[in-house]
């Protein structure tokens, strides 16, 4: 590794598991401190032990995202525990797929809670203390779903276009503060999460076979994929890059 995040600190929410759990590595691996955020019954604990293990400097603050008090709580003890933070992945998100009509208003409620209000919790009590530092960089895991419509996944497509703007807002509203903010939009992933949404889609009739997904993409993304993307946005490397969205799909919204 070459040490790329050498004297930043990062938090990653839903950084337990999938793309998420990906990121934590390869941000400790290039020399960042890392923070991982995740619900109590994650494999959060275990995720920063292996780092420790590793050499690294890493902790687990356990916080349901789309709960206020315990982001603040979560979030100050990171900062207690490794400084302020200067990186910031807004990756925490849950999927939802079923025909618009037979959706609730509780599924809505919780998809917008976890998708887009972990957002704006996470990322305004992590912006006094990045401001504090001198500027950073944020991070929020977006979709192809935010631009591409997908049968069955009316929320799930809205949830993600909502974070597709509060990337592209909050860069515009910092950028002269030193803080830079962009989306990462991966296609489809060969994780438990983006299998489960794979077979969730099938059952309700949607084409999401080995066919179609090899017309579309040719073929699912890795974790480590999507965490490489947000490793050059989190560095220095991504210095001018701001306000963007970065698709790691393969050309499937290019076609």
């Amino acid at each position: 590794m070459t040490g790329r995040l050498t004297g930043k600190v990062a938090l990653i929410t839903g950084g337990a598991g999938g793309c998420g759990l990906a990121a934590s590595e390869l941000f400790a691996a290039e020399g960042a401190k890392v923070g991982i955020l995740d619900l109590p019954g994650s494999d959060g604990e275990a995720a920063a032990r292996r780092l420790r293990d590793n050499g690294c400097q890493a902790i687990f603050a356990p916080a349901d995202v789309s709960d206020a008090e315990q982001v603040r709580t979560a979030v100050k003890t990171v900062e207690e525990t490794l400084g302020l933070i200067t990186v910031l992945m807004n990756h925490a998100g849950i999927l939802a797929a079923a025909p618009f009509l037979e959706t609730s208003e509780e599924q809505w409620d919780k998809i917008m809670a976890v998708n887009v209000k972990s957002m704006f919790l996470v990322t305004k009590a992590v912006l006094p203390g990045m401001l504090a530092a001198g500027g950073g960089s944020v991070i929020c895991t977006s979709s192809i779903s935010a631009i591409a419509g997908t049968p069955m996944e009316v929320l799930y497509c809205t949830s993600k276009g909502a974070c597709h703007m509060f990337a592209r807002a909050l860069a515009v509203e910092f950028r002269d503060r030193n803080i830079r903010s962009n989306a990462i939009c991966p296609g489809f992933i060969a994780t438990a999460h983006g299998l489960r949404e794979i077979d969730l889609l099938k059952q309700h009739g949607v084409d999401v076979s080995e066919n179609a997904i090899a017309a579309a993409q040719g073929r699912l993304c890795k974790p480590e994929e999507v965490a490489k993307a947000a490793l050059f946005l989190a560095s220095d490397d991504a210095s001018f890059v701001n306000g963007a969205h970065l698709f790691a799909d393969n050309g499937y919204t290019a076609i």
